[in-house]
């Protein structure tokens, strides 16, 4: 049974009132992204409902909006299509963020990422459609594959690896994903826009499923030694959570972005072994800097791709994105808030409000 820990406080009148706060539907709302994303809309004057299983979501994520009317956590996976059903109708919108998530536990785990992936984005497009709620689709940068047509368009190719190579279960299931959401724009008229997220980083991250920026930040802190994978000259863009998911909510507010697929991240790259120095440097670590092959990170015959960098024409056409915090900053926000988690004796640590009040 669905376990709910907070309740959001309701209006009275009807749904069409202008004093009535609108009510969004976060899946995987405890989550990295999905946590900034929920601070958003409450800091809006909006309600939302989160739904996480916690299977990598954490409740302290939530832990700046405790005790907010505003927000309802339901404890229950999205393939629950009944419950699922049930805070669909209660929603205005759903933002759909729910997905098995990190190279490392894609590679170890490849059939939960599969059924959580598409059958929990079945699960919620089926009432999305229902009730013809307005839904944003999180994809990923992964769909690209290992094509080498840099900076990568949205009606760029997909190139995939073998199927007897797990590493591409991933990128596999979010394209399915990304399929079945066109399919029901198309077919169904669902309100559905897809973002495609690059490298999104920032603080609560948790390096604990293969994010490199929490884990260089972490390793850099504790003056172990910062390890790379491969030869760290493989290149990737981040960009910062906060940037991210405001992009999201403009994505989901503009009507011509609907049936739409938009790239969201920063182009400016950086290779591995310039992060990692950059990241020794910020925190003034007495760390060495590492060389590990990825047979020995993850199993034998790991791919990884070497460059991945967004063409972002399209949401700058769209919603004027311009991502606004540089790779500075969220290096600064991320060693901020794991010094604060790592000074809690590694217990979450709320986040300063200089990250996130903004509004994530």
């Amino acid at each position: 049974m669905p376990v709910t820990r907070r309740k959001a406080r309701r209006g009275t009148g009807p749904r069409h009132e202008a004093h009535t706060m609108r009510k969004n539907l976060v899946t995987g709302g405890a989550g990295f992204i999905g946590s900034h994303l929920a601070e958003l809309l409450v800091s809006r004057g909006e309600q939302v409902a989160v739904i996480d299983d916690l299977s990598t979501g954490r409740l302290e994520n939530l832990s700046r909006l405790s005790g907010n009317p505003a927000l309802e956590i339901v404890i229950e996976s999205v393939l629950n299509e009944t419950l699922v059903d049930r805070l669909v109708t209660q929603a205005d919108r759903v933002f759909h963020l729910a997905a098995a998530v990190g190279v490392d536990l894609i590679v170890r785990q490849p059939a939960q990422a599969i059924e959580t992936n598409i059958l929990g984005t079945t699960s919620v497009l089926h009432a999305c459609r229902r009730y013809l709620r307005p839904a944003f689709l999180a994809s990923t940068s992964e769909v690209y594959g290992k094509s080498e047509a840099v900076p990568f368009r949205e009606d760029s190719d997909i190139v995939l690896g073998p199927t007897s190579r797990s590493r591409w279960s991933y990128a596999c299931s979010k394209a399915i994903d990304e399929f079945v959401g066109l399919a029901y724009a198309k077919d169904h008229h669902v309100p559905v826009v897809i973002g495609r997220f690059f490298n999104t980083t920032g603080p609560r991250q948790s390096g604990q499923y293969g994010m490199v920026v929490p884990r260089f930040v972490a390793q850099a802190l504790r003056d172990e030694p910062i390890t790379v994978y491969g030869s760290g000259d493989q290149r990737r863009c981040f960009a910062h959570v906060q940037d991210i998911v405001e992009a999201t909510v403009a994505l989901v507010e503009t009507a011509a972005a609907r049936g739409q697929v938009v790239n969201l991240g920063t182009p400016h790259s950086v290779t591995m072994n310039e992060l990692a120095g950059r990241v020794k440097e910020m925190t003034g670590s007495r760390s060495a800097i590492t060389h590990v092959p990825f047979e020995l990170a993850y199993s034998e015959g790991f791919e990884d791709i070497f460059v991945r960098e967004p063409d972002i024409s399209k949401a700058r056409a769209l919603i004027r994105f311009d991502p606004a915090r540089g790779l500075n900053e969220i290096l600064s926000d991320v060693i901020q808030w794991e010094r604060a988690r790592l000074a809690s004796g590694g217990r979450q640590a709320p986040t300063s409000g200089s990250t996130c009040g903004r509004s994530p």
